[in-house]
C-alpha cells in the first residue's frame, strides 16, 4: 500500500474517543513504520466521543477527496430517551427537565417520525462545533453562554423505527451532511409533546462505507504493523498521479 500517495482505511470509533484520537492513533502507527517524522491524515466526518462507527481516515494525497467523501449520504442507529432533556441532548450533560410519556404510543411515534422525513430545518445544538464570530459553540455554552444558532436546511431520507418502548425509540435514520442526530432527537421529543435526548448513536454509513467493511483501532494498528507498505525512498522513484 502507498499511504504516501494515498490510501483509504475505515475504523469503527471506539466510544469515549473523539475523532482526532482515531486519526492520531492511525497517524502514530503508519509513521512509525515508514520512519517517517509527518504524514498528512484526516478523516471524512467528524463523530462525537459518546457516538461510535464509522469512520473514514485518509492518508497522503487521498485527504484531497476528504470534502467529497465527507458529503456522502449517512446512516446512523439511535437511541433517544424520552422525557428528558438535557442541555446538550445527549449523555455529555444532566438532565436538566422532565416531560410526560403516558401518552406516547407506537402510533403516535411512528406518525410524528414521518413529519422528519424530506427537506428539514434544523438549528444546531448549542453544544457543537458550529463557529459563532470565530467562536465555537459548545466553548460559549461550556460557560454558560446561549449562542444564537441559525436553522440550517437538511435533508433526511429515511426514519425508521426499529423499537419502540414509551420511555425510549430505537431508529435507523438515513440522512444528508451536517445533520446533528442530537438535534433531531430534541426536535422529536417537542413533536412527540415531551422531550427527548439521544443516548446511544453508531454511524453504521459515509457513502458507500459500511460498517461491516471497519476495523477496530487495534486490528487497524495490526494492518499497519504487518501490510506491505510502499517506503518514502520508493515512493519518490515512481510516477505521481497528476
Amino acid at each position: 500500500m502507498d499511504f504516501i500517495s494515498g490510501e483509504i482505511l475505515l475504523i469503527d470509533k471506539p466510544l469515549g474517543w473523539t475523532s482526532f484520537d482515531a486519526v492520531k492513533r492511525v497517524r502514530g502507527a503508519l509513521t512509525r513504520r515508514m520512519k517517517v517524522k509527518r504524514l498528512k491524515v484526516g478523516h471524512a466526518g467528524t463523530l462525537d466521543p459518546l457516538a461510535t462507527g464509522v469512520m473514514v481516515i485518509c492518508t497522503g494525497r487521498a485527504t484531497k477527496r476528504i470534502d467529497q467523501l465527507q458529503a456522502g449520504v449517512k446512516e446512523y442507529i439511535a437511541t433517544l430517551s424520552l422525557g428528558a432533556t438535557t442541555p446538550s441532548f445527549d449523555l455529555e450533560t444532566e438532565v436538566d427537565a422532565t416531560y410526560p410519556i403516558d401518552h406516547i404510543t407506537r402510533q403516535l411515534a411512528e406518525e410524528t417520525l414521518q413529519k422528519f422525513v424530506g427537506s428539514i430545518e434544523q438549528i444546531p445544538p448549542a453544544f457543537s462545533a458550529v463557529k459563532i464570530d470565530g467562536q465555537r459553540a459548545y466553548k460559549m455554552a461550556r460557560k454558560g453562554q446561549t449562542p444564537e444558532l441559525k436553522a440550517k436546511t437538511l435533508v433526511i431520507d429515511e426514519i425508521e423505527l426499529l423499537d419502540f418502548a414509551p420511555d425510549r425509540l430505537t431508529l435507523r435514520i438515513v440522512c444528508s451532511k451536517g445533520t446533528y442526530i442530537r438535534a433531531l432527537a430534541r426536535d422529536i421529543g417537542e413533536a412527540l409533546g415531551s422531550g427527548a435526548h439521544l443516548t446511544a448513536l453508531r454511524r453504521t454509513r459515509v457513502g458507500e462505507f459500511t460498517i461491516d467493511r471497519c476495523m477496530s483501532v487495534d486490528e487497524a494498528t495490526a494492518f499497519i504493523r504487518d501490510v506491505d507498505i510502499t517506503m518514502p525512498e520508493e515512493a519518490s522513484d515512481k510516477p505521481q498521479p497528476q
